[in-house]
Formats: structure tokens, sequence, C-alpha cells
């Protein structure tokens, strides 16, 4: 005892702490509520899990439909593609001054469930400007150029644009996005499939133009 005849103010709380402990009661109010917190968490445990990383949100939208001409869709390519081209860039055997630093910020471990994201969204319909246009780079991406041996690009994208797990998905693809990737390849900027430099070598800058303004009104298998 102390003056007054008052225990001493830490001695009362490790009274009452210990009272907690042994209360039954306590017990039976404590276990509630950490199933309700877990019930709350486990949603958004999963939640984040399904959504894309934010570095690539920013460019290609939550939803792979990216509204910036210059950035391309990831919506609706096959995964394993997907997952080629972030190790290519990793590994810089594909170059860019945007992708190559962003793809190293991504953990190998993560790339099959980011790539599965994007390839599980469905891809928005593209842009036709110039219908003129777009014929003249039909009968390219469905017969080819004869006079040059241009092979016929429905051979490996799908006459519908759909794409495979080794050919990407050219479907509703952004027209300057296409273009920019044809000159890479004829240029050698883009040197990561080496059947793309070959044929694409052969195509003049009209065609280029004219295939790409084509695509980006093809459907797809889903659309």
């Amino acid at each position: 005892m102390t003056q007054y005849g008052r225990a001493p103010a830490d001695s009362l709380r490790h009274r009452r702490a210990d009272r907690q402990k042994k209360s039954p009661r306590f017990l039976m109010l404590a276990f509630p509520m950490l199933a309700f917190l877990a019930s709350v968490l486990a949603p958004l445990a999963a939640q984040a899990q399904d959504a894309p990383d934010p570095l690539c949100a920013a460019c290609h939208n939550p939803d792979g439909n990216s509204i910036i001409p210059e950035y391309p869709k990831l919506a609706g390519l096959d995964a394993v593609y997907i997952a080629k081209q972030i190790r290519d860039f990793k590994n810089y055997k594909r170059v860019s001054e945007i992708m190559g630093p962003m793809s190293g910020r991504i953990a190998e471990a993560d790339i099959g469930a980011l790539a599965a994201y994007f390839s599980g969204q469905k891809r928005t319909p593209g842009i036709v400007a110039d219908r003129g246009l777009a014929a003249q780079g039909q009968l390219i991406y469905d017969e080819g150029v004869d006079s040059t041996a241009v092979p016929a690009c429905s051979g490996c994208h799908e006459k519908d644009g759909s794409g495979s797990k080794k050919f990407p998905r050219l479907a509703g693809q952004h027209t300057a996005y296409l273009i920019s990737q044809l000159n890479n390849f004829k240029t050698g900027v883009r040197n990561n499939d080496a059947r793309m430099r070959a044929v694409v070598r052969r195509l003049t800058d009209q065609e280029i133009k004219a295939v790409a303004e084509y695509v980006a009104g093809l459907k797809g298998d889903d659309q």
C-alpha cells in the first residue's frame, strides 16, 4: 500500500491485463473479431493478386486496352507471348527506353501471373481512319506480295488476326503502334524475331501503313 491506501498504477494495470487474459468473455469477443477481419482481408488479398501491376496499368490501362496509340493493347494477347516479350525486355533481347527499365522491376515470379491477367482481358475494337488504305492492306494481309515474295500475314496471325502462342494477336491493335513495330523490324531496332525481320524488309513504307490500317479493323475470334 502507498499513501492514501492506493496500490501503484502499474500494479493495477498488470492485474487488469491478467484478468483479461484469463477471462472467458474476453476470449469470446476476441475470436469473432479475428474471424471477421480474416473474412474481410481474404477477398482484398485475392483482388490484389488479380489486379495488374500499377507500373503496367499506367501506360496500358488496367484492362490492358491502352488508349495511347503509341502504346500497345495487351488485352487478349496470348500469355506465353506476353511472358516472352517481358523476358526479352528484361534480357535486352528487345530494346525499349521505356520497357527496358520497367521490365527490370517485374520479378520473375510475377511474370506468369501478369501475363495471364492481361491475356484474359477482352480487347476493345480498333479504329480504321482510311478505308481505302485498309483495302490495300487486306490484299497484302490475305495474299502477300508476289513481286517481292512477301507471304500472307494471315498465314501466321490467322485470318481474323487472333494470333497464337507464338504469333501475337493483331486484331484491334493501334495503327500507330503497329507501324512503329514494323518499322523497328525493318531497321533492325527490334530483332527478337528473325522471321518478322526477313518479311518486313521486303515491305515498302506504303505497304506497312496499309497493313497496319487493315489489321486495326479486324475483330479477332472473340469480338
